[in-house]
């Protein structure tokens, strides 16, 4: 083989290794617009709070993750868990430790909330997560927790009819899925997206049912991965502890 040739193949090599490079780039970083987080409810603490000991209503981040510090557990992740009235109560059905604390909302309205269908999220007692429309949803007392939010994003494996490929209705996002193997995951866009391709991104990752929770006032605590968004003044917030040794 002559020294042209053998510089020919080397230069050939070196071009397609930097095509595979910055194709694994491009691929990666369509990944990075938003950020998510999976939980197996099974093995892990998954909780939805709202109020402190003292009946003092958390609000922000911050002051869940002072709160859950002081029972000797490290918060891993937060996010507000849906919509709120101006008093930070809970918009629709909210359970806690099985306890409904704020009843189920089957009314007509106007804004995400009640874009039809919206749907609950909830944990039964033995730890199961379900995403379903609220005309589906039953409580049989075996639910520990229940947060009610809209528009579902995902119905049966599809994107809810209601949203346009192609939308300019943009936001910040963020919602809630479950995952093939029944797990939970929770996603928040990094920068605006609409409905359709919000939708998509849990459709792509097999979820059958995907909820939205909230909007442009969204915060999510995810120190693993680099995030933390502390602020806030929400009503409900998911929080996932790990108990410190």
């Amino acid at each position: 083989m002559t020294r042209k040739r053998v510089l020919f193949l080397l230069s050939t090599l070196v071009l397609l290794a930097a095509g595979l490079i910055a194709f694994t780039v491009s691929k990666d970083s369509g990944n990075d617009k938003i950020l998510s987080y999976t939980v197996d409810t099974k093995s892990q603490d998954l909780q939805l709070y709202w109020k402190d000991d003292k009946g003092i209503i958390l609000k922000s981040i911050q002051n869940l993750k002072t709160f859950v510090e002081s029972k000797q557990t490290t918060l891993l992740f937060a996010m507000n868990a849906g919509m709120y009235k101006q008093d930070n109560s809970p918009q629709g059905l909210f359970i806690q430790k099985g306890k409904v604390l704020s009843p189920l909302d089957t009314s007509k309205g106007n804004g995400n909330f009640y874009l039809k269908p919206n749907g609950v999220f909830y944990i039964t007692i033995n730890n199961t997560p379900v995403v379903c429309n609220t005309t589906a949803f039953s409580d049989n007392g075996k639910i520990k927790y229940a947060t009610q939010s809209g528009p579902m994003l995902v119905i049966n494996g599809d994107i809810n009819p209601a949203f346009k490929n192609g939308s300019t209705n943009l936001n910040i996002r963020n919602g809630v899925g479950i995952l093939p193997d029944n797990k939970v995951i929770f996603a928040m866009s990094k920068a605006e997206i609409n409905f359709y391709d919000f939708a998509d991104y849990f459709k792509k990752l097999g979820c059958k049912s995907a909820l939205y929770l909230d909007g442009f006032v969204s915060r999510t605590y995810l120190p693993e991965k680099n995030w933390v968004q502390v602020d806030g003044n929400f009503g409900v917030i998911i929080g996932v502890t790990k108990v410190d040794k």
